[in-house]
């Protein structure tokens, strides 16, 4: 009798792909990309977001430090300014997210960024539904919190 396997998440069984193709972009790991709103914020993450790094071909000595990349960012032509003025904070908040100098400097590709599809918004639970749901939470005294929970119980019995 086989065992059966345990189940893996996608992320896990695509990661090794990936990291390799982030490799070939310069990239060590592929959080600077998956993160990048965590790490340079939405507002600039809407309007920016990471190519590459470009590492310096000469290499270091082995007392020195590196020397640092130069992060490439994808920027539409009307936004393109607004990342120049911004690129102090940028290089700040990307290097802080590596823990050292890592990047040096930006240089900016005028280009349509890659947007990704909106996620869809949960539909509202059917009033009814919610009424029906609240009707049997009798024991709760506090309304929004029966209210809440009506709602979600009509959202749980909707699928």
């Amino acid at each position: 009798m086989t065992k059966p396997r345990p189940t893996r998440s996608l992320a896990e069984l695509t990661s090794r792909v990936l990291a390799d193709a982030f490799k070939k972009q310069g990239f060590a790991s592929t959080e600077l990309v998956t993160r990048w709103p965590a790490i340079v914020g939405p507002e600039i993450a809407a309007r920016a977001e990471p190519i590459r790094l470009q590492w310096p071909r000469t290499a270091a000595a082995a007392d020195e430090p590196p020397e640092p990349a130069t992060l490439v960012l994808r920027v539409e032509g009307p936004a393109a300014i607004e990342i120049q003025h911004l690129s102090n904070l940028i290089l700040e908040r990307v290097n802080r997210f590596f823990g050292w100098q890592a990047v040096g400097r930006i240089a900016l590709r005028q280009a349509p960024l890659s947007r990704r599809a909106p996620r869809p918004q949960p539909a509202c639970p059917d009033p009814k539904a919610a009424a029906d749901v609240a009707a049997t939470l009798g024991a709760v005294a506090d309304a929004p919190l029966r209210d809440a929970l009506a709602r979600l119980g009509a959202a749980v019995k909707r699928r």
